[in-house]
């Protein structure tokens, strides 16, 4: 088999395109492989009508290495002059337009981001960090536009930080699923309504479900899109869980203040004792636990309130959920514990959403799992100042998106 027809197979290159010849440049370590066009109508790669030609551009393409060579790619490219959308360029089979890289190279390229980092992608494939970052772009790109309408039953809201001084990230959800549907700058309420027009209003009022945190913007702008909101807000379980935990935390830090004055040292260094989850606690240290939670101290009631909340979740019945949160709520506005009172104030002003939570089983945790995995996408790309770009990197690693370049499915298999 001769170095063309070689070529022209591993490129996938048929008529009317042929390789007319392959060029070792030795002194620059590349492989060069010219490809043209053979005669024919031309037409334009837009609306398909016939053209006339305008001119010739030479393009370049950076292909898969041969051994250790870098191979490029170098075509004459017509341009015709339509009637209808102008001067355009003709579309080629081995790469997808605007890319100075073939299709084969750019799914080598997204393989490794599901891998690494941009920076040592460009210092294995000697590429720059723009041009990496523009490979990720148009895979995004492209698989949001093949993502086609959605219409997910169980959505999950949170926020993330994209970089210091509180600065956030809206991050919307398929609890099913477990995809990213939608990402937007801030917290604000515009944020989320952003996503439900989007969505359209049949698709809103086929959501069962949608977990998120006490934050008001986000309740403000499901109540007015999603019909029967009161009855599909779930308030997630461990938010409740961090508040509780912070209100012991506050008690802790008041009592053993007022103990230390008094020559009593038996709070110090004990915050994690009350914070810790039982169940992931060693024999030992439970047992080493047991004297200050069998106490008589403040924080020994605290903690006791946030751990019968705890068990206040999974019930069957609406009905049972909020008798038993009703009771906790009146045991913790009586306590004189005034950081457990404002949790329970909480707790009543958001009560539909609570029992809602309590008595379906039903937890942001698919949420927050997907927040752990945007922080190590963050820390692989050493921070993000673009926001375009923090969004695509989301987009690329949790959106579930068909990546791949379209020529890459036309003329390879993707072996």
């Amino acid at each position: 088999m001769e170095d063309r027809q070689l070529y022209a197979q591993i490129l996938g290159i048929t008529e009317p395109w042929h390789v007319t010849s392959v060029q070792f440049q030795r002194s620059e370590g590349e492989v060069r492989v010219f490809v043209a066009l053979r005669n024919r109508k031309q037409v334009c790669p837009k609306c398909q009508k016939p053209s006339g030609g305008y001119d010739d551009r030479e393009r370049r393409w950076r292909h898969l290495d041969t051994c250790q060579y870098r191979t490029i790619l170098v075509a004459s490219i017509p341009r015709v002059n339509c009637t209808e959308h102008g001067v355009v360029q003709l579309d080629v089979p081995w790469a997808e337009p605007g890319s100075r890289f073939t299709a084969l190279f750019e799914a080598l390229v997204i393989d490794w981001l599901r891998e690494c980092s941009f920076n040592a992608i460009g210092r294995q494939l000697h590429l720059s960090w723009d041009q990496v970052a523009g490979i990720q772009e148009r895979a995004v790109r492209r698989g949001l536009a093949r993502r086609g309408p959605r219409s997910p039953r169980r959505i999950g809201v949170d926020e993330t930080s994209f970089q210091k001084r509180h600065e956030y990230v809206t991050v919307v959800n398929d609890l099913d699923a477990g995809h990213v549907l939608h990402i937007a700058d801030d917290r604000t309420r515009e944020s989320m309504d952003s996503f439900y027009r989007e969505l359209g209003a049949p698709a809103c009022a086929a959501i069962t479900t949608v977990a998120m945190d006490m934050w008001q913007p986000y309740i403000r702008s499901t109540t007015e899109f999603v019909p029967d909101s009161s009855t599909k807000i779930v308030f997630d379980k461990f938010h409740i869980a961090k508040h509780l935990g912070d209100a012991v935390d506050r008690v802790r830090r008041v009592e053993n203040r007022e103990l230390v004055a008094a020559g009593d040292s038996r709070l110090k260094n004990s915050k994690y004792l009350w914070l810790t989850n039982p169940e992931q606690m060693s024999a030992l240290r439970w047992w080493n636990f047991g004297p200050l939670r069998e106490s008589r101290l403040r924080v020994a009631r605290a903690w006791a309130l946030k751990e019968a909340a705890m068990v206040l979740w999974g019930y069957r019945f609406r009905g049972w959920a909020e008798r038993a949160w009703k009771r906790w709520c009146s045991w913790a506005v009586r306590c004189r514990l005034e950081p457990m009172k404002r949790v329970a104030r909480m707790i009543q002003e958001h009560w539909s959403g609570v029992i809602t939570a309590a008595s379906n089983n039903i937890t942001n945790a698919r949420s927050e799992s997907i927040n752990a995995k945007i922080q190590w996408i963050k820390r692989m790309g050493c921070g993000y100042r673009n926001r375009e770009r923090f969004r695509n990197a989301i987009y690329f690693h949790l959106g579930g998106l068909d990546l791949y370049p379209e020529t890459l499915k036309l003329t390879h298999s993707k072996a």
